[in-house]
C-alpha cells in the first residue's frame, strides 16, 4: 500500500509538472523572442528619423555607428533620379526580401545564416522606400531561455521530491497500523493472549483495531470459561476416585492389587493436576530454553516399570532399548509420560494378551526418535488412525491418545508416523526436534544414532 500510494502520487506530481512546465517553457522561449526582435525595432526606429531628412552616406554611417553596431545593421536606400542607391552595412537579408518589405511597405522577418533579420521600412524624403535591416542572432533569440528552463526542471523535480516524502508519510501512516494488525493477529495465534492493537490511525484501520481488541478480550473469556468448566468436570471425579481409593483397601496383597492401588492414587494426582492446570492455566508462549525439558530416557523407564508389571500379568514380552544413558529433550516431563501411557494403554487396549511390544529411544544431533512398536495385527489404515487422533473417535476410540502424542511432537517442529514394525504389528514413531527447527521428513535417519541396546525387560 505504501509504495502504490507513493507511485500514484508520483505519476500525478509528474503529470502536473509537464502540463505546466511544458507550456511556460514555450511561453518563455516566445518572450526572449519578442524581447529580441523589440530592440531590434527600436534600433531601426533610431535610424527613421535621420532617412527621412537626408540620404547622404556619411551622415547615415554616423547615426548606424550611434543606434548599433554596423555589423548588425544595414540601411539600403534605392536610387532615385539622378542618385545613385546607397547600401550601408552588411546586408545578409535576399534582395527579393527587401524588394518584398519595400513592396508591403511593412516590416518582416526573415531567417539568415546565424539568426534572423527584421526589415523595416521607412519612407525618405524622395518618396522612395528605404529598408532598415537589423540582424539578430540566434544567441540574442535563445538568450535566458536554458537557464529559465532548468529552473523550471529543477522545481519540478522538487516538487515530485516533495509529492514523494509527502506521500511517503501517508503511506507509513497508513501502512503502520495495518501492520501492528497482523503482529498482534500473529501474537494472538501463538497463544499471546495479552496481545492488543492500538487503536489508532485511519478511521477503517482504527475501527478494525477496535473488532480485533473486542475479538480478543471475547477470545480470552471463552478461554477462561473453559478453563472453569474443565477444572468443574474434573473436581466431580474426586467423590467416585474417593470411593474406589476405599476399595483398593480391601483387596488385600498381592500384584495386582498393588497395581490397582497404583492406578488409582496415579488418576487421583492427574485429575489434581487437570483441575490446577486448569485453574492456573496461561498461554505458552517461550520456547523452552537450555535446561529445560526431562530426560527421555529415565520417564521411559520409569513408565515401562509401571506396565511391565501388568505386562507379565498377561504373558506380553517387553524390549526397552536406547535408556542406558541420558536422553536431554525439549519436553515436560509430564507431557511425555502422559504420550507414552497414551501409546502403552492402546497397545493393552488393542492386543491380545500375550502379545509382545518394544519401547526404543534414538538419540541424534538434531532429534530423538521414540519408537513404540508391538507385534499385533497392526493397523490396517494408518491415516484414518491418526484422523481419530485428531477426534473423530471411529471404532469405539476418543482419538485423544493419538492426539496427545502429536501435539507433543509438534510443540517441538516434529511429527508422529505410523507404519508397520519389525515384530510385525504397528510400530508408532515419535520425532522430537531438538532445536524446534522444521520437522524431519519421512524416511530420514541421516542425522540420528541407534543407542545401544539395553537388556530386555519381562
Amino acid at each position: 500500500m505504501r509504495w502504490a500510494l507513493v507511485k500514484v502520487c508520483v505519476a500525478v506530481t509528474t503529470m502536473v509538472v509537464v502540463a505546466f512546465a511544458v507550456p511556460l517553457g514555450l511561453v518563455i522561449k516566445e518572450m526572449a523572442r519578442d524581447r529580441a526582435f523589440s530592440n531590434a525595432e527600436r534600433e531601426a526606429a533610431a535610424i527613421a528619423p535621420a532617412l527621412s531628412i537626408t540620404t547622404d552616406r556619411d551622415e547615415l554611417d554616423r547615426v548606424v555607428a550611434s543606434a548599433g553596431s554596423d555589423a548588425g545593421i544595414g540601411v539600403h536606400i534605392p536610387a532615385a533620379d539622378r542618385e545613385p542607391a546607397v547600401e550601408i552595412g552588411k546586408r545578409r537579408a535576399a534582395a527579393e526580401d527587401i524588394a518584398m518589405t519595400r513592396k508591403l511597405g511593412r516590416a518582416s522577418t526573415t531567417e539568415v545564416a546565424g539568426g534572423s533579420t527584421l526589415l523595416q521600412p521607412i519612407a525618405i524624403s524622395s518618396g522612395e522606400i528605404a529598408v532598415v535591416e537589423v540582424y539578430v542572432p540566434e544567441a540574442e533569440v535563445s538568450n535566458g531561455v536554458g537557464t529559465a528552463w532548468a529552473v523550471l526542471a529543477a522545481v519540478g523535480v522538487a516538487l515530485i521530491i516533495g509529492s514523494v516524502a509527502v506521500a511517503d508519510r501517508l503511506g507509513i501512516r497508513m501502512v503502520q497500523p495495518a501492520q501492528r494488525l497482523v503482529e498482534s493477529a500473529h501474537e494472538l495465534g501463538e497463544g499471546k493472549l495479552g496481545s492488543r492493537v492500538p487503536e489508532e490511525g485511519p478511521t477503517e484501520l482504527r475501527l478494525a483495531a477496535v473488532a480485533f481488541n473486542a475479538m480478543a478480550d471475547q477470545v480470552v473469556q471463552l478461554l477462561a470459561n473453559e478453563r472453569e468448566l474443565a477444572a468443574d468436570l474434573s473436581h466431580r471425579l474426586r467423590t467416585p476416585l474417593t470411593v474406589l481409593r476405599l476399595n483398593t483397601a480391601s483387596l488385600g496383597d498381592g500384584p495386582a492389587a498393588e497395581q490397582t492401588r497404583a492406578a488409582v492414587e496415579q488418576l487421583e494426582r492427574e485429575v489434581d493436576t487437570i483441575i490446577r492446570t486448569a485453574r492456573d492455566a496461561k498461554p505458552q508462549t517461550a520456547v523452552i530454553g537450555v535446561g529445560a525439558g526431562c530426560d527421555a530416557a529415565e520417564v521411559v523407564r520409569e513408565r515401562m516399570d509401571f506396565w511391565s508389571a501388568l505386562a507379565e500379568d498377561e504373558g506380553r514380552k517387553v524390549r526397552v532399548a536406547g535408556v542406558d544413558r541420558p536422553v536431554r529433550i525439549p519436553v515436560a516431563r509430564a507431557d511425555l509420560a502422559a504420550a507414552l501411557d497414551a501409546l502403552l494403554g492402546n497397545v493393552f487396549r488393542h492386543t491380545a494378551e500375550g502379545t509382545a511390544f518394544a519401547v526404543d529411544v534414538h538419540n541424534g544431533e538434531d532429534a530423538v526418535i521414540v519408537l513404540v512398536s508391538d507385534a499385533g495385527p497392526g493397523i490396517v489404515d494408518p491415516e484414518a488412525a491418526m484422523a481419530r487422533g485428531r477426534g473423530s473417535g471411529n471404532d469405539g476410540s476418543t482419538g485423544l491418545g493419538l492426539d496427545i502424542v502429536r501435539r507433543l511432537a509438534e510443540s517441538t517442529g516434529g511429527d508422529v508416523r505410523i507404519g508397520s514394525s519389525v515384530l510385525g504389528g504397528t510400530e508408532v514413531r515419535i520425532w522430537i526436534q531438538l532445536d524446534g527447527r522444521a520437522p524431519v521428513r519421512r524416511g530420514h535417519r541421516g542425522t540420528v544414532r541407534r543407542r545401544r541396546r539395553g537388556a530386555g525387560v519381562s
